[in-house]
């Protein structure tokens, strides 16, 4: 009895020492500082925007199939009859929550990069405006945070004005990322959405129009400033019918977020993207980021590049309801004679040397 009371009491002692020894450990080695915690969140808020783009329709769709053959299936009925019963409403402005331009965690989305916005001109609340984004890049990072988060001070810098983007019609056919996209303030890019906004909403709206789309984002990559705009001209066709003025607005750093395979024209892969393009409304691009884990791994999250966007000076448009080629040609000269304008001011400010050029196809 002697030997196990006495094995007991050394098992005790042994386990005590251990515990003061984790505790010592614990204690010694180093917290996370508030730096640390500050990136971790900033990461975090990337990962959900970029997991929420890529997956968040699919895994939808995907799940609400699978609830129909269960038990569950009253849930995907419900929601298919809410979604006929709401077909319309993305072409009719949406349904936006001024609450959720508010939200904390777009803080750390613009901190990640960072994002910035840059004012040059004033925005009367009495008109209407169709802005330009530009460059489209991979996931339009820049267009996001500025004119859907409030995170840059859109509302503060120019007051009175209500921002919208617009993006693929096929997402709003998504279950509840369609949801997701209206809350933000994004619409569909069609004649009936934008111009709802532009004639049924009042005053004070600006509906920003990634004009190069799919067929810009296949030539992004790092250093290259060459944007599709040269036949793009619907989007000044709409603003004479709707009287809206055309703001251009560049985000410089956009093309610097990711790493892309780019398919040299002409070539097999080259004409299977752009066939996919033409069919689906959007290009496959081979592209990679950083890694989850480390800034040198490779993943699908984007590099931590600043980006700033800047609105330029607005181009009065009369209000023409069957506008002519020849004034829309005319319109669309200007746009662009704007838009170089800005950009060849700022670009030495921005991270581009005075000999980079803007290219436009």
């Amino acid at each position: 009895m002697k030997t196990i009371i006495a094995a007991c009491s050394q098992n005790l002692s042994g386990s005590r020492a251990s515990v003061r020894t984790a505790l010592h450990t614990l204690l010694a080695s180093r917290w996370p500082s508030q730096r640390d915690v500050r990136s971790w969140l900033q990461l975090l808020s990337v990962l959900q925007w970029v997991l929420s783009f890529l997956l968040l329709g699919t895994v939808s769709l995907l799940v609400l199939i699978y609830l129909v053959f269960t038990s569950f299936w009253p849930i995907s009925a419900l929601y298919l009859a809410w979604i006929i019963f709401d077909w319309d409403t993305p072409e009719k402005g949406g349904r936006r929550l001024p609450c959720l331009r508010r939200w904390t965690v777009w803080r750390h989305f613009r901190d990640y990069f960072p994002v910035k916005l840059v004012k040059t001109h004033d925005l009367s609340p009495s008109h209407n405006y169709i802005i330009g984004s530009h460059p489209h890049g991979i996931l339009c990072v820049g267009a996001f945070c500025n004119f859907i988060t409030g995170s840059t001070g859109f509302g503060e810098m120019f007051p009175g004005i209500r921002p919208f983007l617009t993006t693929l019609a096929g997402n709003f056919r998504l279950p509840i990322f369609r949801e997701y996209l209206m809350s933000g303030g994004l619409c569909p890019v069609t004649r009936r959405a934008i111009g709802y906004l532009l004639s049924k909403n009042g005053t004070g709206n600006a509906v920003a129009i990634v004009i190069g789309g799919a067929a810009e984002s296949l030539s992004c990559r790092p250093g290259v400033t060459t944007l599709i705009l040269k036949n793009r001209k619907g989007f000044v066709r709409m603003a004479l019918q709707h009287g809206a003025y055309l703001v251009p607005s560049f985000s410089f750093g956009e093309n610097d977020l990711f790493r892309q395979v780019v398919f040299e024209e002409g070539s097999w892969m080259r004409s299977i993207q752009q066939r996919f393009q033409k069919m689906m409304g959007f290009a496959p691009c081979v592209f990679y980021g950083r890694g989850l884990t480390s800034v040198h791994s490779r993943g699908f999250l984007p590099y931590a590049r600043p980006i700033t966007t800047v609105v330029g000076e607005p181009v009065m448009v009369p209000k023409i309801e069957d506008p002519s080629c020849e004034t829309v040609d005319m319109y669309h000269e200007m746009y662009i004679r704007s838009l170089l304008k800005l950009f060849n001011e700022n670009k030495t400010k921005y991270g581009l040397s005075e000999t980079d050029e803007l290219h436009i196809l």
